[in-house]
Parts: C-alpha cells; sequence; structure tokens
C-alpha cells in the first residue's frame, strides 16, 4: 500500500473553489476514473478522490461516487493496516449516506480513527472520524495480479486454482467468503451468481468453459 499512500499524500491541499468556479483537479478524479455526475466540486467526493488513488496505485476500484460502495469491494479486515480502505456511516448506520478514506491509524485511546481523504474539510486532508461510526475496513488487490483459473471447477475441488478463481469473484464484487482454496456452497453460491450476468447462461454453479469465458470478459470490460 506505499504507493498508494504515497499518491493520495502528494493530492494533500487539493480544495474545492469557493463561488462558481471549480477546481479541474478535483474534478479530474471523476473524468478519470470514468465516475459520471461530478459536475463540480461542490458534489460530494471523497469516494471519488479514494477511486483516484485506487486506480493510480493499481489497485480496484469501484468507479461509483457513493462511499458505501467501497464495502462490496476487496477483502472485509479485522485489523486494518494504513492503506486500507475505511467506509464510515453517516446520520446512521442504516442510512445510505457514508464516507470513505483511506486509513492511518487509530487514536491511543482508541476512540478515533484517522484518515486521509478528500471531501473532508472541503479539501484532501487528514482528519479524525469517531471509531463508532466505522462500517468497514476493506483490503484492496492489486488489478494487474488477477489470475483467471482454467475450468473445470466444481463444489468439492479444492487447491491453488480454486484460491484463484475464489479471488477473482471477489474482485467482482461476489461475496465467497475467506480465498481458503475449498469449493463449497459459499464459491458456488457466486458462481451462480457470476452466471446471472450473461442471459442464457445455464446457472449450475460449476466453473465451467462458458463461464470462465464470461468471467474473462467481465475483467477486460
Amino acid at each position: 500500500m506505499e504507493q498508494l499512500l504515497k499518491i493520495a499524500f502528494n493530492e494533500l491541499g487539493t480544495e474545492e473553489i469557493v463561488g462558481n468556479k471549480d477546481n479541474p483537479e478535483v474534478l479530474k478524479y471523476a473524468l478519470d476514473t470514468g465516475i459520471t455526475g461530478v459536475t463540480n466540486d461542490e458534489i460530494p467526493w471523497c469516494s471519488t478522490f479514494v477511486n483516484w488513488v485506487a486506480w493510480k496505485a493499481g489497485l480496484q476500484y469501484t468507479k461509483k461516487a457513493n462511499a458505501r460502495s467501497w464495502l462490496s469491494l476487496g477483502t472485509k479486515v479485522s485489523s486494518p493496516e494504513p492503506g486500507d480502505v475505511v467506509v464510515f456511516w453517516r446520520e446512521s448506520p442504516e442510512s445510505w449516506k457514508g464516507h470513505v478514506g483511506i486509513f492511518l491509524g487509530i487514536s491511543a485511546d482508541r476512540k478515533r480513527v484517522y484518515c486521509l481523504g478528500g471531501n473532508q474539510g472541503n479539501r484532501v486532508s487528514v482528519s479524525a472520524y469517531r471509531i463508532n461510526t466505522v462500517l468497514s475496513y476493506q483490503r484492496l488487490a492489486e488489478v494487474d495480479k488477477i489470475t483467471i483459473p482454467e475450468p473445470t471447477l466444481q463444489k468439492g475441488s479444492k487447491g491453488k486454482n480454486v484460491v484463484a478463481l475464489q479471488n477473482a469473484l471477489k474482485l467482482q464484487n461476489i461475496n465467497v467468503g475467506t480465498s481458503d482454496g475449498d469449493f463449497g456452497k459459499k464459491t458456488e453460491t457466486g458462481i451462480k451468481e457470476l452466471q446471472t450476468r450473461k442471459t442464457n447462461l445455464e446457472i449450475n454453479g460449476i466453473y465451467n468453459e462458458e463461464t470462465r469465458d464470461l468471467l474473462e470478459s467481465l475483467f477486460q470490460a
């Protein structure tokens, strides 16, 4: 995560422009990552900033402007490290509203989480948030290290090819639990979810030739 942190720290101080003008440096975060709807620097851009940093670092990114979109990307971790993504709730845990930033550390009294993020005080800054508003810590994977295994794999299969399949599914925001190399019920359910993404593809939970082609096409897209 060293590269991600370096990229993020280099953006410190980037801020909104008061009035009718917009800071092009803020708008580039959406433009570079293909996020639509961010047409001025007053539209909440915390997720847009994290997307841009992750994209620049060659990591997974959601391509979405809402903070809670990060809850379904990467691997949820209980012991975060600097560079992990941290998602907070706003107003209430059940609300759709949230905030997302890059985890830096926890205060000595364990009441606050420090994160580097965008749209924090209308700028890229380091800020502290109450730890009891944390929804999740997510660890991102490197996009260029994706391995799409050869078929056929199905319930009962084990080994490194299953690990690769489980990792690839998680990069497609399909929750299969821990990448343990054991093709069990969760992985079978994940394959079925994947198979729903192509019309007329048989939904059988088996990682076959057609399913591999679908998975590969999704990453190419």
